[in-house]
């Protein structure tokens, strides 16, 4: 993968070359260790997609990497399923991949790891480590013995990636020797299966840790663990990854912290041990008090505020952020130790300006904070699991302050200032441009290609809203009623979306980004919430692929219901 990649004629004719070996009797040795479908594989060094497609027909979603410009579009050529997504990346660093947020049930690295150069594979092993789930499964084939250095090859032993994997927490679950499938005398593979045990990273644990045994003098952790997981299930497009740690804008936490104190302070229920009222609390200055009027939905990414309101924000996320660093950020530590696992970096945010969109832009200009890569991970997939966990702890700790107080909490107002507010489902300014492109007799429907009419289409929510409550613009599409009806609450199928793309980057050009008055919102809200790469231009494709990803991962990690079309 750091070797020279294959491009131009050479690809074409090495794609060729691959084609001419049955994957399936290549890999007949991994069939007993595939996950059950449909499960989530990376096939990083795809080259001409064989592999891809092979576990792509076994009915898996798979990601497919490949350097190699020539052997991707090739691959794409031959192997057109809508169950893989193609991606150009390489080893060690996998940047792309690791920006999806992604977890896999299995990663195939099949002829690669000879191309990764020594110095190099200690990080790379990392890598692939840290995009595995927890009993996740990396599957990995090289030569032994000679290699040809004129192709970028370097010497790989079994006994390396044994020594890898036991400093990773995983081991070499089988290993065994095959001949060449091109007919190559003297060459001998090596065949090896990882297995990372149940949560091999720690990360669950460390949560457990921290929601349920570390000391609290009030409820900021919580609230910090809980404002992280809230932007690593909505603002994915937010997060800068790095080898160990993700950055994200600490205004933006401060944002999700504004949002679930509010109704908490503004309700009476205890935040501490003695019963201060919001003078006790360090975030609760004047920003806060100048900022009453704003209910938690309007304190989202993509709001515009100006005047009072404006500056009122400005001030209470700067003495929130400040907050956050002093206190939750700094003794929210590592189980026995002083270390803090999140290390919050603040910034000066200068001047309270006199109009504020609410962005990732504006959101950094308060600092940054740095989130340990595998906590960010397990914060991704499974933070419809750890949120409850973070809410009942912190109930608890109210109900023990109360106590306390000689106090008694309302159950039913509790429950519903501890409810993550979500706006309504508000899909008005989506249909106001579908009514305009009907009249003009050029509204479609995404699913069927059937024209609209003015009275003969709903506004769906492509991701549902029983899945994920988002009314981002790109997330709102036109829908025959009957085709509407028909999907209900389900996630399309991949083949659905693949079907369905022009008619959806149609419907993005025409609505949205054709309209300057709506184009900057659909691209705010679509690269906070999608897993998006750092393209110099807005590109509606670009944000497709995200939209893919995003199906994706709620299809393999919370096994969300899909559909497709009826024919």
């Amino acid at each position: 993968m750091t070797g020279q990649p294959y491009e131009g004629d050479a690809g074409v004719s090495r794609a060729a070359l691959y084609e001419t070996v049955e994957a399936a009797d290549l890999h007949s040795w991994l069939e007993p260790w595939l996950p059950e479908a449909p499960a989530l594989v990376l096939d990083v060094g795809a080259g001409s997609g064989r592999d891809a497609a092979w576990l792509a027909n076994a009915g898996h979603e798979v990601v497919a990497v490949e350097p190699s410009a020539t052997m991707l579009s090739e691959a794409r050529r031959r192997h057109p399923q809508s169950t893989i997504s193609w991606i150009r990346d390489s080893l060690p660093a996998l940047e792309r991949v690791y920006r999806q947020a992604f977890a896999f049930d299995l990663v195939l690295l099949s002829a690669v790891w000879m191309h990764v150069r020594p110095e190099h594979r200690q990080r790379a092993f990392r890598k692939l480590i840290g995009l595995l789930k927890p009993g996740g499964r990396l599957a990995i084939t090289f030569p032994q013995g000679t290699t040809d250095r004129a192709r970028g090859q370097h010497p790989a032993r079994v006994e390396e990636i044994e020594s890898l994997a036991r400093r990773h927490g995983a081991f070499l679950a089988f290993q065994d020797q095959d001949a060449d499938r091109l007919g190559r005398t003297g060459l001998v593979w090596a065949r090896l299966l990882v297995h990372l045990p149940d949560d091999g990273t720690g990360a669950l644990p460390l949560l457990r840790h921290v929601i349920l045994n570390d000391a609290k003098s009030s409820t900021y952790k919580l609230g910090l663990l809980r404002a992280i997981a809230r932007a690593s299930d909505g603002a994915l497009g937010m997060a800068a990854p790095a080898d160990r740690d993700v950055s994200i804008p600490l205004g933006l936490v401060a944002l999700n912290w504004l949002r679930l104190y509010r109704p908490l302070v503004d309700g009476g229920f205890p935040q501490r041990p003695k019963n201060r009222g919001p003078d006790g609390l360090g975030f609760a200055g004047k920003g806060w008090r100048r900022i009453g009027d704003l209910n938690p939905p309007e304190l989202r990414v993509g709001a515009l505020l100006s005047g009072k309101r404006a500056a009122g924000l400005h001030q209470a996320l700067a003495e929130v952020a400040r907050t956050i660093a002093r206190m939750p950020a700094t003794h929210t530590t590592w189980p026995g130790s002083a270390d803090p696992i999140f290390r919050a970096v603040p910034s000066a945010a200068g001047r309270p300006p006199s109009r504020i969109l609410i962005d990732r832009d504006y959101l950094a200009r308060f600092g940054e904070l740095r989130v340990p890569l595998h906590l960010w991970r397990a914060l991704s997939r499974y933070s419809c699991w750890i949120e409850p966990a973070v809410t009942a702890e912190w109930i608890r700790l109210m109900d023990g302050y109360a106590v306390g107080q000689k106090r008694s909490l309302d159950r039913a107002d509790l429950a519903r200032a501890m409810t993550w507010s979500e706006p309504s489902r508000d899909v008005h300014a989506s249909r106001s441009r579908a009514l305009e492109l009907a009249g003009q007799g050029a509204l479609y429907c995404v699913w069927s290609g059937r024209r609209l009419r003015e009275a003969s289409f709903d506004i769906d929510h492509c991701i549902p809203w029983a899945a994920w409550p988002c009314d981002d613009l790109w997330n709102l599409l036109p829908s025959a009623s009957a085709v509407n009806q028909q999907k209900r609450d389900r996630l399309p199928s991949a083949g659905a979306l693949a079907a369905s793309r022009e008619r959806i980057l149609d419907w993005w050009e025409s609505a949205y980004v054709r309209r300057e008055e709506m184009k900057e919102r659909f691209f705010i809200e679509a690269r906070s919430s999608l897993p998006l790469f750092d393209e110099p231009e807005a590109k509606v494709e670009v944000l497709f692929d995200g939209l893919g990803a995003r199906r994706q991962s709620l299809v393999t990690d919370q096994r969300v219901d899909e559909w497709a079309p009826r024919t």
